[in-house]
């Protein structure tokens, strides 16, 4: 168990800041570098104020800060706030040049049933990459998308890279992981695949009607095993035989988002 010790109540410090191998920062280094300890845990990290923040306003729990040398805290919390000691920080985050404030925040419960009524969805199927789940989490969100569905084999949406690809996104957009395929149909949505080889041209489709898009694996494409009801395609002009996922996903929502725009 993490310990609430070193708090800091306005700018009082009350005790030694947290050497690397107290338990509270190797807890931070299992969260940031293990999707079972997350999951296990209920609880990821964050990095840096404009992260912290932007949870805040939407509502997330802040389970503790923890201020590096020359960081500050957040205000508006009643969490725990912990000072860690000279170069810990370089040895617990995930980037080269971290920032100099951490926090976790609790994993909201979420099901698929929470999607019920929305009119648009992506389902992610294997998406292996953390910057393109993060992408498409940011893309999601700007495009009104009601909520993200991660199948069984997706990259950890509270991993790191994910978090920061998203930037901000994921306090946004609902997201629910670890789905196995029976669960899709409580969604009530027809199932629409993404093709680079058949299918309507995804400008001549009509997205104005309530939708799940299903977006398959960099690898592998979609699942053989989803019941998808009607395929689109995206044109192109160029040598590659289709875009990556995340850019995919893009083109599609906001073509989504300019059809019911104009209805």
């Amino acid at each position: 168990m993490w310990q609430a010790r070193g708090i800091r109540q306005g700018s009082a410090r009350l005790s030694t800041p947290l050497a690397f191998q107290h338990q509270n920062v190797q807890r931070l280094r299992r969260l940031l570098g293990r999707r079972s300890a997350r999951w296990d845990e209920g609880a990821f990290v964050i990095e840096g104020r404009i992260l912290i923040e932007e949870a805040l306003r939407s509502g997330w729990e802040i389970e503790a800060q923890y201020v590096a040398p020359g960081g500050e805290p957040v205000e508006g919390t009643d969490c725990p706030i912990f000072d860690l000691a000279a170069n810990v920080i370089e040895r617990v985050a995930s980037t080269e040049a971290p920032q100099p404030l951490l926090a976790v925040v609790k994993i909201p419960h979420r099901s698929v049933s929470d999607l019920a009524g929305a009119s648009l969805v992506v389902i992610g199927d294997r998406i292996a990459d953390p910057g393109n789940l993060g992408t498409i989490l940011r893309s999601s969100e700007a495009a009104g998308v009601q909520g993200i569905v991660l199948i069984t084999g997706s990259v950890d949406p509270y991993n790191p890279k994910v978090v920061r690809a998203s930037a901000g996104a994921l306090f946004h957009v609902p997201v629910i992981a670890d789905v196995a395929l029976h669960e899709l149909q409580a969604l009530g949505l027809p199932l629409v695949g993404t093709s680079s080889h058949t299918g309507v041209a995804y400008t001549e489709a009509d997205l104005v009607a309530p939708f799940a898009l299903v977006m398959g694996s960099e690898a592998h494409g979609v699942d053989e095993q989803i019941p998808i009801d009607s395929w689109l395609t995206i044109p192109h002009a160029g040598r590659a035989e289709s875009l990556n996922v995340a850019m995919a996903t893009t083109v599609v929502v906001f073509e989504a988002l300019r059809q019911r725009g104009q209805r």
